[in-house]
């Protein structure tokens, strides 16, 4: 069955059958699918309104518009099941353990130390790692995930719990639930004096949503105003039922700046996980697991924290991670020592790879370096042509010159720059949710990892756009670079600091809104006719003021019956003025209107700009 022809060409139409493309697929790849020529296809869209090249990187809604018009159904494939099909095609597998029961062995619980902010939870990790956390801290804010482990004693047994440090404030959601789905168990970190906090039911909410058991810190007991029995109360609300109130939820009373009852926390933990959890994995098999935060050295290249999840991760291994791959040169545990291997439940620094991966990339131990660089350019692709589909805006051809109409649309363009994956990805993710109306687009065109450089600065030239740099500084010669051509590089350390004044750069950009302020009514108690300026209103001020040259409304009886006037001449007595005040007489011309009446009402307003929220 064909469909009608497009410029003479006659196009397969489709029975309803099922296409499956992957997200940013091109019509190229669609032709590919249903045999057809993709310039015919190009055709097709035109005749729909969308302009789009054969090779164009499109969104899902434009493949979904071109399925239909065709008579196919277009299932995308997601990243997820992309990625294990790509894993597949090269014999591999991620998530599974392999061999059976014999070769699983007791691996520590991964913690996520989750809470409100100024909860104490950076305090409550220097407490428990015995590290001063905060002093090298910018406002006393978690800047980065990091791992480390730690040892304590339960039953005359030592255990091991793995704790990965994620930030606490709601601009680092992204990262908070990224380092939940990694996650065994969460502490809820809750201080006494101030209770459940908005960001503690955030927190809550992401580590249900991750189906992590949870236990609850309750800090700060030592400060006046404490009210540990108040906190379990309020959380009973959210479903966490304190064991001494018949639940099964573990409560334990702390001061992270005293130092007491971390003991019992941990042993919690511990506990918890024995009672909650079947945490067991496979050491013998090649090492899997995920990236938890990477950054890049100066001397020594790509960095990249990971948790081995199952395995062993051993140097010399080759690995493949998100799309960064190498041979692992080095590995260093959490407090900066070389280690050989690494096995389950296991965060180490690894060097030797390729480029930085992205925080929450999964990585995997293959046999040959060929087959790592070629899983590595794959996902490349794959996320490249993703990223412009998400960027690619729809224009249709009845509305391209508006859009094109200087101030119909506008844009600011970013380029955001930091010194680690996570913190980048997390601002990028923060920008784009700031709601600012929708006569404002934002874009980030380019992020990444390390020093704002020349490339950076052309890129920000060709596109008007605003250079980031997060806890990083331009190299080199981009600084003169960018002060020659005058782009725009800020720089920051705070990331709400970098929101903040985006979100006002933005709100700027937007249009004035104006709201209508009323200033003063004018009651007419008389009407003189004069042959040069009409009729004058004699009146009585009832309210406010009333001004020359501002707008105004005359009401009769209650009712408008006419708008938009404008005060053109104001007297007191002989005198021409500029306002007259309430409880004085005096004059009012009307300028051209001259339907008043002993009664009337002038009410006078003017449109002053409103500040947006």
């Amino acid at each position: 069955m064909q469909a009608p022809s497009v410029g003479g060409v006659m196009l397969p139409r489709g029975n309803g059958e099922s296409i499956r493309l992957s997200r940013g697929a091109s019509l190229t790849d669609f032709a590919e699918k249903i045999g057809a020529n993709p310039a015919s296809l190009v055709a097709v869209m035109m005749n729909l309104g969308e302009m789009v090249t054969a090779t164009q990187s499109v969104s899902d809604e434009t493949l979904q518009l071109l399925a239909d018009e065709m008579n196919y159904t277009v299932q995308i494939v997601s990243p997820e099941e992309e990625d294990r099909e790509l894993l597949e095609s090269f014999d591999l597998e991620f998530g599974e353990d392999e061999g059976g029961e014999e070769d699983l062995v007791v691996r520590p619980p991964v913690v996520t130390v989750m809470g409100h902010v100024d909860h104490g939870k950076t305090r409550l990790l220097d407490a428990i790692r015995k590290t001063n956390v905060i002093a090298g801290e910018a406002g006393g804010i978690t800047q980065h995930i990091g791992a480390y482990q730690v040892t304590t004693e339960v039953n005359e047994e030592d255990r091991k719990i793995t704790f990965i440090d994620t930030p606490g404030h709601e601009a680092f959601t992204a990262m908070r639930a990224r380092g939940a789905k990694s996650t065994d168990i969460a502490i809820l970190v809750v201080a006494a004096n101030d209770g459940v906090m908005p960001q503690t039911v955030e927190a809550l909410n992401h580590a249900k949503a991750a189906d992590v058991p949870i236990v609850v810190a309750v800090n700060k007991i030592d400060v006046e105003g404490a009210d540990p029995t108040k906190v379990r109360g309020q959380l009973t609300e959210y479903g966490l039922v304190a064991e001494e109130y018949g639940g099964d939820t573990m409560f334990v009373d702390i001061s992270a700046k005293q130092g007491l009852h971390i003991d019992s926390l941990l042993e919690a933990v511990i506990l918890t996980a024995d009672a909650s959890l079947d945490l067991r994995a496979n050491p013998k098999q090649d090492a899997q697991g995920i990236s938890i935060e990477s950054r890049l050295d100066r001397g020594r290249g790509a960095v990249a924290t990971v948790l081995v999840q199952r395995g062993t991760l051993r140097v010399g291994d080759t690995m493949v991670v998100g799309d960064a791959y190498g041979r692992v040169r080095a590995m260093l545990d959490d407090n900066g020592n070389n280690v050989a291997e690494a096995g389950p439940s296991t965060p180490v620094q690894v060097l030797g790879l390729t480029n930085v991966p992205g925080a929450g990339d999964n990585f995997i131990v293959v046999d040959e370096d060929r087959t790592a660089r070629q899983i590595a350019e794959k996902r490349a692709a794959r996320e490249r042509n993703a990223a412009f589909a998400k960027r690619t805006r729809r224009v249709s051809l009845e509305d391209l010159d508006k859009v094109l109409k200087a101030g119909e649309v506008q844009q600011l363009n970013l380029i955001i720059k930091g010194d680690a994956s996570g913190s980048v990805e997390a601002l990028e993710s923060s920008l784009l949710q700031l709601d600012v109306g929708e006569e404002v687009d934002i874009r980030v065109l380019h992020r990444g990892v390390g020093a704002v450089t020349e490339s950076d600065i052309d890129l920000a030239m060709g596109s008007d756009a605003i250079v980031i740099g997060f806890n990083v500084r331009a190299a080199g010669r981009a600084q003169q670079m960018a002060e020659r051509e005058g782009v725009d590089v800020r720089y920051y350390s705070v990331i709400y600091q970098a929101i903040e004044e985006i979100e006002a750069a933005l709100k700027g950009m937007l249009k004035p809104e104006y709201e209508e302020v009323e200033l003063g009514t004018a009651e007419i108690r008389e009407v003189f006719k004069s042959s040069k300026l009409g009729n004058i209103a004699g009146v009585l001020i009832r309210s406010g003021e009333v001004k020359r040259n501002t707008k105004a409304r005359l009401l009769r009886d209650g009712k408008v019956i006419a708008e938009n006037l404008n005060i053109e001449g104001l007297r007191r007595f002989k005198d021409d003025v500029t306002e007259i005040r309430e409880g004085f007489e005096g004059g009012i011309n009307l300028g051209n209107y001259n339907d008043i009446k002993v009664d009337d009402v002038i009410a006078t307003y003017e449109m002053r700009e409103k500040p947006r929220a």
